[in-house]
């Protein structure tokens, strides 16, 4: 079996909606490592875009879903209830950034987690409005997708989308946009469109994931905040890329002066394994009626027993001191490739803990999308498996599991070098995906 062969294959039997950034195949994977149906190895500063937290097929969590295959593989929790459900309930509510009381239901996609936030927060409000933001990502589902802040390739030839969701520009210094502009949208917003209180929720990310790693500025809390007590707005955490450790906290909202009212989780709760949720205040998770929430796959027991292994491994291997100390050393290691003028040139340096980002740029300072993908196939040529993003896909980021090796941090951060070497060529061969270059 070849890598080439495979892609044939794919091209023949699957949609080009659906695409993948290398042309590599999967063969097997450990912790920060991967190796392809060739046998070649990669060093995984991908992560599955944020799912392995805790490193490909960490053995405390193949350990407990072996045992639960044993047990039962599915009832549907609406017909025959299980315990892990319940128990990873009671954990999240405690470990969650939640002010009061905290409840938790279960679902399979980050799609599910933000639609469903969004369903709670317009049946404790009783209104329909969703506010989002400009480079924000919430899933590709149809009202995810409304509320997802970037129209190619998100949206385009693929609406209409529902109504009543409105966005306004995030502030940010790695967005350009001030927080006095922010806020004089939202004026605008208020003035033109749509009046405060028929708005059920904002909808945010601590970190933009697939917008570039940007950060809000604080002062969008206070103004939220002061939204909160206005007019009853809720506030909802997409922490779908950013949750369980990735930033230094185990939920990157814990990085800002406010609690959240509610919080959208999915990819590395349960290493590797189809598992999303929404943790809430327990007088608005109770809003819905009976029936009204759920799923037949929704907290599937395989992948619980896996989520409640990865809470145990990020507690016992203290993963997020961990993340502190990775994304340091990454940010030592790429502002020295900032500095030299033999590379292409970086800009933007960004990221808390270990959700680190920088930007390509062409010699007058403006995002250079082509570049960057270009980095990321040379990168792969390394043996490096690198993502990039951003409004303009200009953006490096790295998501390296969090139990990698300083060994393998090193060997990663050596590919990079190599592939910030513009005279370091692209090899045209099975490594590299049309749409990557494309």
């Amino acid at each position: 079996m070849t890598n080439h062969l495979l892609a044939s294959r794919r091209a023949s039997a699957v949609p080009r909606g659906v695409a993948s950034a290398t042309a590599i195949f999967a063969a097997r994977a450990e912790n920060a490592e991967l190796w392809d149906v060739e046998g070649r190895r990669y060093v995984d500063f991908a992560g599955g875009i944020a799912v392995l937290n805790v490193g490909h097929r960490h053995p405390k969590v193949i350990a407990a879903v072996r045992d639960q295959l044993d047990l039962y593989t599915h009832t549907a929790f609406q017909v025959v209830p299980y315990a892990p459900y319940v128990e990873l309930a009671e954990r999240l509510n405690t470990l969650a950034p939640i002010e009061g009381d905290a409840k938790t239901i279960f679902f399979t996609t980050g799609a599910e987690a933000t639609e469903n936030a969004v369903k709670i927060a317009r049946a404790a409000t009783n209104r329909p409005g969703v506010i989002a933001f400009a480079g924000g990502f919430h899933g590709r589902t149809l009202l995810a997708s409304a509320m997802t802040g970037k129209v190619s390739p998100y949206k385009k030839g693929l609406g209409p989308f529902p109504g009543e969701i409105y966005h306004v520009p995030l502030p940010s210094e790695t967005t350009g946009v001030t927080i006095d502009e922010t806020l004089r949208a939202l004026e605008f917003l208020f003035a033109a469109d749509v009046e405060p209180e028929r708005i059920a929720a904002i909808m945010l990310e601590p970190v933009q994931g697939e917008g570039g790693f940007h950060m809000p500025d604080p002062a969008l809390y206070r103004a939220i905040d002061q939204l909160r007590r206005d007019h009853g707005i809720l506030l909802i955490a997409d922490e779908v890329q950013s949750g369980f450790a990735r930033t230094g906290k185990m939920f990157g909202i814990e990085h800002a002066p406010i609690k959240p009212d509610l919080i959208a989780i999915a990819k590395s709760l349960a290493g590797g394994f189809p598992l999303s949720g929404v943790i809430g205040r327990a007088d608005i998770m109770d809003a819905v009626e009976p029936g009204g929430l759920g799923g037949t796959y929704g907290g599937s027991p395989i992948a619980l027993v896996a989520a409640l292994a990865v809470l145990d491994v990020i507690e016992e291997e203290n993963l997020i001191a961990r993340a502190n100390v990775i994304g340091a050393r990454l940010r030592q290691r790429i502002s020295a490739f900032a500095s030299r003028d033999d590379l292409v040139r970086i800009a933007g340096l960004r990221g808390p803990g270990a959700m680190i980002a920088f930007d390509i740029v062409d010699g007058k300072g403006r995002p250079d999308g082509i570049e960057a993908k270009k980095v990321c196939a040379r990168a792969l040529d390394a043996g490096l498996i690198l993502l990039s993003c951003g409004r303009f896909g200009q953006t490096i980021r790295i998501l390296v599991p969090l139990t990698a090796s300083d060994a393998i941090l090193e060997e990663g951060m050596n590919a990079i070098d190599k592939a910030v070497s513009p005279r370091a060529p692209v090899e045209q061969g099975s490594t590299i995906s049309a749409e990557a270059l494309a």
